[in-house]
């Protein structure tokens, strides 16, 4: 397997694919590179130059007990992107990557960052508070901590239905795609799985996405049941100084998934464009 020792001992595991224009993949919470099966597959095939990594303490990377924030999740990713040398990269990341994409962007990708695309993603930021009054309220975030810490088997399982909206009428559930996302969840750790949860709730985007000069663009579905889409998507467009909006009626938050074919061809025409 393909791994770099991070500055502090970690390894981190990636996937490289072909040779081009590069795009880097960020997953979500909790799962690993995997989860860009999709992408990855069909970006390699347009001659694009495809990684993903497993973010530290999910997939294949060292399960450590410490560095599960957004700076740290940054500056890992920076290693890599030297350690590749990749240059004009766009870097994609869905839901925690999203964060994770964009505060990379901002902090180290002057120079090398060509685009970011923000995939039902978390910033600008989460948690409601009095300056975000349309966020989520902290509760829901110790609840995920809670059912993570104690029931972490079954609540991977639980969570899939509303991830990829398989609780709405007429949904074409798929049992593959639910394993397949419990398989990656279990693969990581569940310390670092639990303070991911603060990471990706609580970390404030806004000056990453005012701070970053490339194009932005931000893909969101309208029933996102994880990231609700009133308080992310539209915010994170208006607040890039180079923002471009599509959202999706209907579609769920798992929607690389579910609707790959939509978004990835929707995501070359922006790249092509």
């Amino acid at each position: 397997m393909s791994k770099i020792t991070l500055r502090d001992g970690t390894e981190m595991y990636y996937k490289d694919w072909g040779k081009g224009q590069p795009i880097v993949f960020h997953h979500g919470w909790p799962l690993s590179a995997d989860d860009w099966d999709a992408q990855m597959f069909f970006f390699l095939e347009q001659g694009y130059r495809v990684i993903a990594h497993d973010r530290r303490g999910h997939g294949r990377s060292s399960q450590v007990a410490h560095g599960h924030d957004m700076d740290t999740y940054a500056e890992d990713v920076s290693e890599l992107a030297k350690a590749l040398d990749l240059r004009d990269a766009i870097h994609v990341g869905h839901s925690t990557g999203g964060g994770e994409a964009i505060h990379y962007a901002h902090k180290f990708g002057k120079g090398r960052v060509a685009r970011v695309v923000l995939i039902s993603a978390v910033p600008p930021i989460m948690v409601k508070s009095a300056t975000n009054p349309g966020g989520v309220d902290i509760t829901v975030f110790d609840e995920i901590r809670s059912n993570t810490a104690k029931h972490r088997p079954q609540f991977y399982q639980d969570i899939t239905i509303p991830f990829y909206g398989y609780n709405r009428p007429g949904a074409k559930i798929s049992q593959g795609i639910q394993d397949n996302w419990w398989r990656q969840g279990m693969m990581g750790a569940i310390k670092a799985h639990v303070d991911c949860v603060k990471a990706f709730s609580e970390t404030d985007f806004t000056e990453d996405l005012k701070g970053v000069d490339v194009p932005v663009l931000v893909m969101h579905g309208t029933d996102d049941q994880i990231v609700p889409y009133e308080n992310s998507a539209p915010k994170s467009a208006k607040l890039a100084k180079n923002g471009t909006l599509i959202s999706y009626d209907g579609f769920p938050h798992g929607m690389p998934t579910t609707e790959a074919e939509t978004i990835n061809k929707d995501l070359l025409n922006w790249i092509r464009s």
